[in-house]
């Protein structure tokens, strides 16, 4: 048993899959936190199906450039892509007069449709999509390990350093309006953020299961913990630990790393429920009043 797992630690491949796996575990509850706060859970779902159309115009442009790896511009691609359907929906929500469950609802159909015509225009098939629909570490490279971590940084750098502005524009957005804060700034901001977090984690889970990876150890700590930051530190943890568990069991069984890390996030879900009553009344902090005492350690990043 040592010797197998030597063995999976000695191998480049997942070397580099396990730590992409940290990276995604750790940075993408961050944003989720937030994204929960907002009731906005679903808005990661909309983004990965718009990365998707990135990925296939990555696959476009490598093509049309003549490099020997079409796909070395997918992950770039699904950046750009997923930064401008994110700002998109936000202004689609605050400006328009479509509410955001048709924008999301728009995202999710032209995404996946823009994405299969593309791939098809690259030479490609939508065979090509699956491993970036579903995550594949044998497709993860030394420079996606460097995108990544670029990536990752930005977004634990936003989410840690702006969490007491940040929390104040998600619980209370007229509040954070009277306080002085540029709240049309912070709205974009999280909605880029949440974009990076989708183009960090897709190679890992995959764009059709990355929410989850957002908002279920979210969903977790909450169960667990009464603070705001409690629940991101808790959050981070149970993502950080589901990512890498998952990962590595897909070393020894031909599964989905994807679906795999997302089905322990659920089962962390399941146990968290059935703890709860045994650590005595948890109140998440979702519930809380909004002029209990709490607010004021919370708003400090408490």
């Amino acid at each position: 048993m040592i010797e197998t797992f030597t063995a999976m630690l000695a191998s480049p491949l997942m070397q580099r899959g396990l730590l992409i796996a940290v990276l995604v575990g750790v940075s993408a509850p961050v944003i989720g936190t937030y994204l929960v706060q907002r009731r906005l859970a679903l808005l990661g779902d909309g983004i990965g199906h718009v990365a998707l159309t990135g990925v296939a115009m990555g696959w476009l442009a490598g093509s049309a450039a003549g490099l020997t790896t079409h796909d070395a511009l997918a992950v770039p691609g699904a950046v750009v892509a997923a930064v401008v359907g994110a700002v998109l929906i936000e202004v689609m929500r605050t400006r328009g007069r479509t509410s955001g469950d048709v924008a999301l609802a728009l995202l999710f159909y032209g995404g996946i449709a823009g994405g299969v015509l593309l791939i098809g225009l690259a030479g490609g098939t939508s065979a090509n999509l699956t491993g970036y629909l579903f995550g594949s570490i044998a497709t993860v490279t030394t420079l996606d390990v460097w995108l990544t971590a670029g990536l990752a940084a930005v977004v634990l750098g936003v989410g840690l350093g702006l969490r007491p502005a940040l929390f104040s524009l998600c619980h209370d957005e007229e509040f954070a309006l009277a306080t002085g804060l540029p709240v049309r700034a912070l709205n974009i901001l999280v909605a880029v953020m949440a974009a990076l977090t989708v183009s960090v984690s897709m190679r890992v889970v995959g764009v059709l299961l990355v929410s989850a990876v957002m908002i279920v150890p979210v969903a977790v700590a909450q169960l667990l913990t009464r603070s705001f930051a409690g629940t991101m530190g808790t959050a981070m943890a149970v993502g950080a630990a589901v990512c890498v568990t998952g990962l590595s069991i897909t070393y020894f069984q031909p599964l989905s790393p994807g679906a795999m890390i997302v089905v322990l996030a659920i089962g962390c879900y399941v146990l968290a429920l059935l703890v709860r009553p045994l650590l005595g009344r948890v109140r998440p902090h979702g519930t809380e009043d909004a002029h209990h005492v709490e607010d004021d350690l919370q708003l400090r990043g408490a």
